[in-house]
């Protein structure tokens, strides 16, 4: 019998879209079992509008005490709603987000809401909240937060103290070959990514050459497809889908930077994705976690959320590849302290 630690990573399945949370989760998986713990990845169900509560019942009902041979699991590391739920003496939560919508995201979408839906939705968002809150403060053993940006949301929503641990890049075999006139994105097709001000800013740019390649899906595609064309962009900017991860390896190590602006993002695994292959990021003021990690004119450039600021931005770059090439240097030195051995160092709680 296994004298390893057994730890359970454990958070919620969102079906048909595997986000930046569940890399992590996969990562710190791959880290554990590479520092000597048996390690597996638990999926527990995030239910869809108007049934999140089962969802949180469900995972509360969870059974992560023992293994399926009838071991014992002596660690559990959540992540992200509602899989913190789940009950265990030893339960670390790394947190990358509680339900956006019921917290910083709540203003623009009630808005769209009529009166007797916002009601409903106002209901369940004080039950989330009061939910989230005890979880956070007394179903915890140690709870850490993935950025600063989440940190605020919890003090500021529940005043829930946490402790910073940026997630290093996912284990993978980053190269450098070079840096070509192009800009790369990565990021799923959807509104709050802002790929449109990527677009708009390149329509502005002085350098008619530069090119951008978008890497990603969603339900933003087509509307991205028509704006290219409006903006008469159609050579220069590739929408080359979804990709494997041997081709976003290869436009990482060929890109001159990358664009990563999304709005108030929580952490965003792209910016240290980009640091660990020596390109700089270009993001907004507004991006909340890749903005904590760039610092401007250092690592990249943090700009406000405007095409013209960001062209601007472009433009240098296009004209200066040294300039570049230096600030992703420093943006590797900063990303390569961050390591999953310290990572798990910080995360193992309970030997």
């Amino acid at each position: 019998m296994s004298n390893k630690k057994r730890v359970a990573v454990v958070t919620s399945d969102v079906p048909f879209v595997k986000g930046g949370h569940i890399t992590i989760a996969q990562s710190t998986v791959r880290a554990l079992r590479a520092w000597g713990y048996e390690a597996d990845l638990i999926l527990t169900p995030q239910n869809r509008f108007g049934h999140q509560l089962r969802a949180y019942m469900a995972t509360r009902l969870t059974d992560v005490g023992e293994d399926g041979l009838g071991r014992k699991i002596h660690q559990v590391i959540s992540f992200r709603y509602p899989s913190y739920a789940v009950k265990h003496s030893c339960h670390v939560c790394w947190l990358n987000h509680r339900m956006r919508e019921y917290y910083d995201l709540w203003e623009s979408f009630s808005s769209q809401l009529g009166f007797r839906a916002k009601l409903k939705e106002g209901l369940r968002r004080r039950i989330i909240h009061l939910l989230d809150t005890q979880l956070l403060k007394h179903n915890v053993t140690k709870l850490f937060a993935q950025s600063k940006t989440i940190q605020e949301r919890l003090k500021l929503w529940g005043s829930i103290p946490s402790e910073l641990l940026y997630p290093p890049p996912p284990q993978r075999d980053y190269r450098t070959e070079s840096y070509q006139d192009f800009i790369l994105s990565v990021s799923r097709l959807q509104r709050l990514k802002r790929l449109d001000l990527l677009l708009d800013a390149l329509a502005l740019m002085k350098n008619r050459d530069f090119k951008a390649v978008i890497i990603g899906e969603g339900p933003e595609e087509k509307n991205l497809g028509l704006k290219i064309k409006d903006k008469q962009l159609e050579n220069r900017v590739l929408l080359l889908g979804k990709a494997d991860e041997k081709i976003l390896i290869e436009y990482y190590s060929r890109c001159l930077a990358v664009f990563f602006a999304p709005l108030r993002e929580d952490y965003g695994l792209v910016t240290a994705e980009a640091f660990a292959s020596r390109k700089c990021v270009v993001t907004a003021l507004d991006s909340g976690g890749p903005a904590e990690l760039v610092i401007d004119g250092e690592r990249g450039y943090v700009c406000p959320a405007r095409p013209e600021r960001i062209a601007e931005k472009l433009d240098e770059l296009a004209e200066n590849r040294a300039l570049a090439e230096n600030m992703g240097e420093k943006a590797y030195t900063f990303i390569s302290h961050l390591t999953w051995e310290k990572a798990v160092e910080k995360l193992i709680v309970c030997e």
